[in-house]
């Protein structure tokens, strides 16, 4: 390997702790302190409670996402949507294509419920960090939160403009994010090096065996260590397997560190169980403590950041294989075609953040809330990864692919004990894409078997007729297709009932497939006059539709399309017409110039 591929190799792993490593590397801010509430800080507890957080990394991030899901990808590429494109043509039971699907739906929809916890939990305990600056003890906690809206309007105010030229130097933060509180935690380990024994397991299970009920209780708080795993899995495709491997390593390695230090801090300071980490580095270095409050800031946000990117990616996967109403997609980078900012989802999600603040108004009560939909999700793909290794006949992967799946399917069982405690917000929120998603996937399916497309013999039969025999508009035409074999029925009655027929006239139809990246044009000339234009594309591929048509010599004038004006009596499928109404059209969602578009109406009943 030359000098300049290790530097490449070398800074794809620090852009990787930038992009994948801030909601797992903040968590040392608030976990433990969180425990500390529920457990008192003795010997035998601590050593237990960091045996659990230690396994946990192990079981949970190391084995199940680390070694088992980066080893499932499609062509680089992982996540919860890559998992269902993965598994559905394994599946020969349209029972079990739906149970996966419903699987995946919950996923996604779990991934933006405890989504929105992760700015607001971050951003306010790195906040709450200033009450141990002398002059600033005594703010009020109202005053804090003000302080925390601010960031967050902030962070979310400038995804619309692309955050292209500062995310480089996230990286560099998160490895300086890293290294001091792994420093940190290493000082104050090497004042008692036997608190490495609590990585025996032992400690674990005998805590286990004598605070039985206690130790399932303060598995939901022990997760929050794991919060943030999914992302090595989601971002793969960005960076790659390796540099993501490599990050884990030196991130562990951090985390063990900071964890087992504030262990041995809050052992020998038990009156500091409120907020470990911030008074082991107040007692450290009490001149840096107010740089390491600024770094602990920005470093939050970098976590926020990686979670609304995040969103805005998988969101964008799930309007492209139409499981997910459509919403207008800006892009904000020239360079990066992945960068792309959605406004409504944006605002949303903001709007959810603001609610979390000011519902729970401090961090430890919103820590009691979070973990629920993330370890939900956990299970999930800790399932979905045990299908496909048993119908690839992987046998030792599905065997550990088992044991990271039920640990999951454990703490999320515990996790359940937070829904009285506000986890139902996490729950509500999660509701509303699920609800979107059901509604949408179910009302497209009633569409599209209420349609009556013409099969394409008997069109172009009844085509050559009228183009012979019909005078011709001047220009090109395009008239989009949701499939290639039919002729959907407002294209007969544009051309043939109301008699407009251009020079040249293109059927563009665009296909998802099971790929997630790639374009594949398919282009045939049907008849004179009459040309098919099929675009395939990978289901994560954010592309231009108009870059593809002039590829093609394709200089349309008009652009027809359908628009269905749905009536129903049901009100699922009122509800159902009102989201499409309200959804931007298939030409609209990829951009066509207004001016062009003209949409052919027609009464459909569901």
């Amino acid at each position: 390997m030359t000098l300049k591929e290790r530097i490449k190799n070398e800074t794809m792993v620090v852009k990787a702790l930038g992009v994948v490593y801030g909601d797992i590397g903040t968590s040392p801010i608030y976990t433990l302190a969180v425990i500390f509430l529920i457990v008192p800080p003795l010997l035998s507890s601590v050593y237990g409670v960091l045996s659990f957080i230690f396994w946990a990394l192990i079981i949970i991030v190391t084995v199940q996402y680390a070694w088992l899901a980066t080893s499932l990808s499609e062509k680089g590429e992982g996540g919860t949507v890559v998992l269902i494109q993965m598994l559905t043509p394994c599946l020969k039971s349209a029972k079990m294509v739906t149970i996966v699907s419903i699987l995946g739906f919950l996923g996604l929809s779990l991934m933006i419920g405890d989504g929105v916890i992760t700015p607001a939990i971050s951003i306010l305990s790195a906040v709450e960090g200033i009450l141990l600056i002398p002059a600033y003890d005594e703010t009020p906690q109202v005053t804090l939160l003000i302080m925390a809206s601010l960031i967050a309007f902030a962070l979310f105010a400038v995804q619309r403009k692309g955050i292209e030229r500062v995310a480089a130097a996230f990286g560099p933060i998160m490895v300086i994010w890293f290294i001091s509180i792994g420093s940190v935690g290493l000082w104050y380990v090497s004042k008692d090096l036997s608190i490495f024994a609590a990585m025996n397991p032992m400690y674990a299970i005998n805590f286990t065996l004598d605070h039985p009920a206690i130790a399932f209780i303060i598995l939901a708080d022990i997760v929050l260590a794991t919060t943030g795993g999914e992302a090595l899995y989601a971002d793969m495709g960005h960076l790659g397997r390796l540099p993501i491997v490599k990050g884990w390593v030196f991130a562990f390695c951090a985390l063990v560190l900071t964890y087992f230090g504030q262990g041995a801090f809050v052992l020998t300071h038990p009156d500091s169980v409120g907020s470990p980490l911030f008074e082991m580095m107040h007692e450290f270095a009490p001149s840096l403590y107010i740089p390491f409050l600024i770094l602990t800031i920005m470093a939050t946000v970098i976590a926020s950041q990686a979670m609304i990117s995040g969103i805005f990616s998988v969101l964008y996967q799930a309007m492209i294989t139409r499981i997910f109403p459509h919403f207008r997609v800006q892009y904000t980078s020239r360079e990066l075609h992945s960068q792309i900012y959605i406004s409504s989802i944006n605002w949303f999600l903001f709007t959810c953040v603001i609610i979390m603040l000011f519902v729970f108004k401090e961090s430890s009560k919103l820590a009691a809330a979070y973990g629920l939909a993330a370890s939900g999700a956990m299970s999930i793909t800790g399932t979905m990864i045990t299908i496909i290794f048993a119908y690839r006949k992987a046998w030792i992967k599905m065997i550990f692919s088992s044991i990271s799946g039920t640990a999951s399917i454990i703490f999320f069982a515990s996790c359940l004990l937070k829904i009285p405690h506000g986890g139902y917000w996490s729950l509500l929120i999660a509701a509303v894409p699920l609800s979107f998603i059901v509604l949408y996937t179910q009302g497209q399916q009633r569409l599209y078997s209420s349609f009556h497309s013409i099969d394409k013999a008997s069109f172009l039969e009844k085509y050559k007729q009228h183009y012979s025999q019909e005078s011709h508009i001047e220009g090109t035409a395009l008239f989009f297709a949701r499939k290639a074999e039919n002729i959907p029925a407002y294209i007969p009655k544009t051309m043939f009932q109301n008699g407009i027929i251009y020079e040249r006239n293109v059927i563009v139809k665009v296909k998802p497939t099971y790929e997630p990246f790639g374009i594949r044009k398919e282009f045939s000339s049907l008849c004179e006059g009459l040309d098919l234009l099929v675009i395939h594309v990978g289901y994560m591929e954010v592309f231009n539709v108009e870059e593809i048509l002039k590829e093609q010599g394709i200089n349309e004038r008009t652009i027809f399309y359908g628009d269905e004006e749905i009536v129903s009596k049901h009100i699922a499928w009122k509800l159902y017409a009102f989201v499409k109404d309200m959804s931007p059209s298939f030409v609209s969602f990829y951009n066509f110039p207004q001016e062009k578009l003209i949409g052919v109406s027609r009464r459909i009943e569901i």
